[in-house]
C-alpha cells in the first residue's frame, strides 16, 4: 500500500510530501510531475499565486539515477512568495473557512496560525504524490483524467463522450476551465467574470476517470477495505469539497433498481464479462469491476470574498468584516486535478494491495498472471 504526508504552510518556507511504500524500479519522470503540478495552477478565475510560485519539484529521497529504490520518496517545492513571519494577525475569521474552528481546536488567538496551513497551497504535494502514483499505474495501462461538469449553476453535457473525446475537449490548450462542452464553457467563464465584478467566488463540480483499472481491486470483506469508500474520503478531504458521488451515485436515489444496476454480458471472443451502462462507476460491493471508474467532486465556493460578510473580531467580541486573504474567483479545475491526484494515490495503493511485490518487476508477473486467471473464468 502507498501512504503520505505533507507539510509546510501557504507562506513558509516551502511544501513538502513523503511517499512511502513506492516500489523499485520505477522510472521517475521528474518532468511529468512537474508538468502535474502545472496542471494545477491553470484555470480561469484563479488568483495572483499561481503566477508567483513557479512549482518546481525538488526530489530529496527514494530515488538514484531516476529510479526509485524502494525507499520513501521525498519531494519539496520552495516557496517564493516566503514571509510567514511577516504577515499580519488575522482577529477576524472568514466564515466557511477553518478560521474559527481552528482558533478553538488550538486555542488561537489568531486565525494566521489557521490558515497558512489549512490553505489549499498544500494540495500541490497531493498533486506532486498522486504524478508518482499515475506514473506506476501507467505501468500497467491505467490512466486518470478529471473535467469540469459545472461552476456557477451551469453545467455541461458530457454524456457519453468517450475517454478520449473527454480529454482532448478538456485539455488546457483548448480549454479555459477543463470543460468538455464548449457552449457551457463560455457561459461557465462568464459566470466568472460576474463573481469577479460582484467581488464574489463559485463553486462547482468535476468528474475524474479512471480507465484501464482491472477488476477486483479493493474489498468488501471489510468496510475499512472497500475502495469506494478510500476514494470518497481522499476527494472529501480536497479543501472546499464537500459532497463526493461515485457514477451516477446521486441520480441513482431517485431511480428504480431496474433503471440503476448495469447489465452483465459476456464476449466470447474477449473472454470477458462485460456491461452495457456503468451506472456504478466501475464499482460495486467495494470492489472495481473492470469499468472505468467514476467519480464526481462538488466544491462550495470558496471562501474569501472581496466583499467579506460579517464576523466577530476575535479580541473585542464586536462585529467585524472577515479578513480577506489573497484568493481565486473560482478554482473547481484545479480542484479537479487535485482530485485525479488522490484518486490515482488510492487505485495505486489498492492495486499495490492486491499484486503485491517489493519492484516492479515482480508486481508485473503478479498482475499478468491474474488478468490471465481472469479469462479463465
Amino acid at each position: 500500500m502507498l501512504r503520505y504526508m505533507t507539510a509546510g504552510e501557504s507562506h513558509g518556507k516551502g511544501i513538502m510530501v513523503i511517499l512511502d511504500g513506492v516500489p523499485a524500479g520505477l522510472a521517475m519522470d521528474e518532468g511529468f510531475v512537474a508538468s502535474e503540478l502545472k496542471r494545477r495552477m491553470h484555470g480561469y478565475g484563479r488568483g495572483g499565486r499561481m503566477a508567483i510560485e513557479p512549482e518546481k519539484p525538488e526530489f530529496i529521497s527514494g530515488c538514484r539515477k531516476g529510479v526509485t529504490i524502494g525507499s520513501p520518496v521525498g519531494i519539496m517545492i520552495m516557496n517564493t512568495d516566503y514571509k510567514i513571519e511577516e504577515l499580519p494577525e488575522v482577529k477576524s475569521p472568514r466564515p466557511g473557512h477553518a478560521d474559527l474552528a481552528g482558533m478553538h481546536k488550538f486555542g488561537f488567538t489568531d486565525a494566521r496560525d489557521v490558515l497558512e496551513r489549512a490553505s489549499a497551497r498544500e494540495t500541490a504535494m497531493r498533486v506532486a504524490a498522486g504524478a508518482v502514483a499515475k506514473l506506476l499505474l501507467k505501468e500497467f495501462g491505467i490512466r486518470i483524467l478529471s473535467h469540469v461538469t459545472m461552476i456557477g449553476g451551469v453545467e455541461a453535457d458530457t454524456e457519453g463522450l468517450s475517454f478520449e473525446e473527454v480529454q482532448k475537449r478538456s485539455d488546457v490548450s483548448v480549454s479555459k476551465v477543463r470543460c468538455a462542452d464548449k457552449k457551457a464553457e463560455e457561459l461557465m467563464c462568464k459566470a466568472i467574470d460576474k463573481a469577479k465584478e460582484d467581488k464574489d467566488t463559485l463553486g462547482g463540480a468535476f468528474e475524474v476517470m479512471a480507465e484501464g483499472v482491472p477488476a477486483g481491486l479493493g474489498s468488501y470483506a471489510q468496510w475499512d477495505a472497500r475502495l469506494d469508500g478510500a476514494l470518497a474520503r481522499a476527494v472529501m478531504a480536497i479543501p472546499a469539497v464537500k459532497a463526493v458521488s461515485i457514477g451516477k451515485g446521486m441520480e441513482c436515489a431517485a431511480r428504480r433498481g431496474s433503471d440503476t444496476h448495469d447489465p452483465i454480458a459476456y464476449d466470447k471472443r474477449a473472454k470477458a464479462f462485460t456491461r452495457s451502462s456503468n451506472n456504478a462507476g466501475g464499482l460495486e460491493g467495494g470492489v472495481t469491476n473492470g469499468q472505468p471508474v467514476i467519480i464526481k467532486g462538488f466544491m462550495k465556493p470558496i471562501s474569501t470574498l472581496g466583499n467579506p460578510l460579517g464576523s466577530v473580531d476575535i479580541d473585542t467580541k464586536k462585529e467585524a468584516a472577515a479578513a480577506t486573504e489573497r484568493s481565486d474567483v473560482s478554482a473547481v479545475a484545479a480542484c479537479g486535478v487535485v482530485a485525479e491526484s488522490v484518486v490515482a494515490i488510492e487505485l495505486a495503493s489498492a492495486f499495490l494491495g492486491k499484486f503485491g511485490g517489493d519492484s516492479i518487476g515482480q508486481i508485473k508477473k503478479s498482475y499478468d498472471s491474474y488478468i490471465e486467471s481472469l479469462k479463465e473464468m
